[in-house]
């Protein structure tokens, strides 16, 4: 059988780093082969030159056994290439419909589309709103987008990058569903993720990378999570033993917080009561879309409407104050949006620090300190080991995973009283994932107070000390992590929790009926 793709010797380098270095890849007609590799791999650069956003310095691709130059996403289109970025290319002004539109070969009426795009997303179990535009989406909302844009292109090749990152256990079932129906129509699948048991439960072949270069191929499902670990990072990932907590005063506490629409798409918050406490970790357990952005905005003082006494940070009213005002109070805060909000693209590793460092570390009579500041980004990227080429690599320059993990390091290092993290792991190698949790449970460990919003239910087990759920902007009743199961959550994240029990904002035990 002629390979459906075929890259021979692929090698590209940039000034700092070789992303490829001499790769070969087959793919098979309705194969799912799994590229596996942590961070900084080189696995995304791969797939841009795939898909024609980059071009490779030597090579060659074959498709369908014919060798071809693929210029552009558009000209990988036409051969029948479809992909889903981890990192989303959508145009936040525009509708949904709109951007998938800029994504089809052939011109369509909008209307038609619109159904179109109802029809696939019921379909495969992920809903969309055609007419709402991207700005009023949350990350989970995007990932739905570009799945079903690639979906209406109707690939012979499918290139999905880290696609359940911000997806719920039912909805990857789902997708799961969805792609072995694919495969068994002949489409083939690259499909590029961290999380060692979806591709042992789901892919035919599994190619790994380190460093550039592929170390070896194998069959998944013949192999363990500790045997693709060591493939992937030459060891198997650290295991954290979380030890008890030992909670002290509230630093934290959200009083019956409600808040209309900010705009038609947003969800309303209503009657929000939850507490936390210093030396403790709150996790938010939730589908995409159901009032965490919303929520998060109003705790970090990007929206400031809520009542000042609805939201107080270490017992002073907060919910009129701003970013600026609560980030000197001792509050820190990592986005679920890296490029744009937790990082700014263009700018320096060591410019980013000033995202949030703005103490008199670095500013010293309104001056900034620059070597103060190259030198703490250069602790960061060594203490979480970051893939960077130094403090003055831009910041757009870094993969997802590495870029995530400075970020983390960037909060982490101001000791706050108070931090908020959205999808700390989302798209980190095993590796990784595990050094950021550790990360986390240490900083719980020195009395801070985190709260933890994670569609990964079993990062939520793993760290959290007490659990609640958001669903259609309420929130359910705290629950000790150890006393929660994935079946209780799943139905509290329907918003199926007791009704007549209303959440306790001192964070005491609620014990389910």
């Amino acid at each position: 059988m002629t390979p459906r793709l075929a890259l021979n010797q692929i090698t590209k380098a940039y000034p700092a780093v070789v992303a490829n270095d001499k790769v070969d890849l087959t793919i098979m007609p309705g194969e799912i082969h799994a590229v596996l590799g942590e961070n900084g791999a080189g696995k995304s650069t791969l797939m841009k030159i795939i898909f024609g956003v980059v071009k490779p310095d030597a090579g060659e691709i074959l498709w369908n056994g014919v060798p071809v130059s693929i210029a552009s996403p558009a000209a990988a289109r036409q051969q029948g290439i479809g992909m889903v970025f981890q990192h989303f290319s959508l145009f936040d002004t525009l509708t949904v419909a709109e951007n998938i539109a800029l994504g089809l070969s052939e011109k369509v009426d909008l209307a038609e589309l619109e159904q179109r795009i109802e029809q696939t997303a019921r379909e495969y179990g992920l809903d969309l709103e055609p007419r709402r535009h991207v700005h009023t989406l949350s990350v989970g909302e995007c990932q739905r987008v570009e799945i079903v844009r690639a979906l209406l292109g109707k690939p012979q090749l499918l290139i999905l990058d880290e696609p359940t990152s911000v997806l719920t256990p039912q909805a990857v079932l789902k997708l799961f569903d969805t792609l072995r129906q694919l495969a068994a129509q002949g489409c083939s699948i690259v499909y590029i993720s961290h999380k060692l048991d979806e591709i042992r439960a789901l892919c035919h072949t599994c190619t790994v990378m380190r460093g550039g270069r592929v170390t070896g191929v194998c069959d998944p499902r013949q192999e363990t999570e500790a045997s693709l670990s060591r493939l992937m990072i030459g060891s198997e990932p650290p295991v954290n033993t979380p030890r008890l907590s030992q909670p002290g005063p509230v630093m934290l506490s959200v009083q019956n917080l409600s808040l209309p629409k900010a705009h038609p798409f947003a969800t309303e918050l209503s009657n929000i009561c939850f507490s936390v406490h210093g030396g403790e970790i709150l996790g938010v357990a939730g589908v995409s879309g159901n009032g965490q952005q919303e929520l998060l905005a109003v705790l970090s003082g990007e929206d400031t409407r809520a009542r000042p006494d609805s939201v107080l940070l270490d017992g002073v009213p907060a919910g009129h104050r701003s970013a600026a005002w609560r980030r000197a109070k001792g509050l820190a805060f990592v986005p679920e949006e890296r490029l744009g909000r937790g990082a700014v693209p263009d700018l320096s590793l060591a410019d980013n620090i000033l995202l949030s460092h703005q103490d008199t570390q670095v500013l010293q009579a309104g001056f900034i300190r620059k070597g103060a500041i190259y030198s703490l980004a250069a602790d960061i990227i060594k203490r979480f080991n970051v893939k960077a080429a130094g403090p003055h690599a831009h910041a757009g320059s870094l993969s997802g995973g590495n870029l995530q993990k400075y970020i983390i390091g960037r909060e982490v290092t101001r000791d706050p009283h108070v931090l908020l993290v959205a999808q700390p792991t989302w798209g980190v190698d095993v590796g990784a994932s595990a050094q950021i949790r550790a990360e986390l449970l240490a900083l719980r460990d020195a009395g801070c107070a985190v709260l933890v919003i994670s569609e990964e239910l079993d990062e939520l087990f793993e760290i959290s000390d007490r659990l609640v759920v958001i669903a259609k902007g309420r929130v359910s009743p705290s629950l000790p992590a150890a006393q929660a199961d994935l079946d209780l959550i799943g139905r509290w994240m329907s918003g199926l929790w007791d009704t007549a029990q209303t959440a306790d904002s001192s964070g005491s035990t609620y014990v389910p009926a």
